[in-house]
């Protein structure tokens, strides 16, 4: 058991994380809630844990998840993000900030859930 800890820890040491900005869309309205993350394959994982236990992640979007059901939504990856190494957490954080205002920007504040859009 110790050598396949050692071999996880060593597989995920050099991993290369990249947050970004992603939303979770209602495919029949298209409402969405859209996030910044710094951690972009985490926040997929937990929607997909999601879609498969029938929890609803986002509360904004609790109704669509119970009327239509999990298979109703999709995850979608919109920009990524990967931290300089002279870039403190902090200043990462502002930076994934800032691309999600340019996103909710582009995209339509109707539809977007994440900021009391009524769809």
């Amino acid at each position: 058991m110790g050598s396949d800890r050692k071999a996880l820890t060593a597989a995920y040491k050099p991993r290369i994380q990249r947050g970004g900005v992603y939303r979770i869309v209602h495919l029949p309205s298209g409402r969405y809630a859209l996030e910044a993350t710094a951690d972009l394959k985490a926040a997929e994982n937990r929607f997909a844990f999601s879609q498969h236990t029938a929890a609803c992640a986002l509360g904004v979007l609790r109704a669509d998840w119970m009327a239509d059901g999990p298979e109703a939504f999709r995850f979608e990856a919109l920009e990524e993000l990967t931290p300089r190494p002279d870039q403190t957490p902090a200043e990462y954080r502002e930076e994934l900030a800032t691309l999600l205002e340019l996103w909710q920007e582009r995209l339509p504040a109707e539809l977007d859930m994440s900021r009391g859009g009524k769809g």
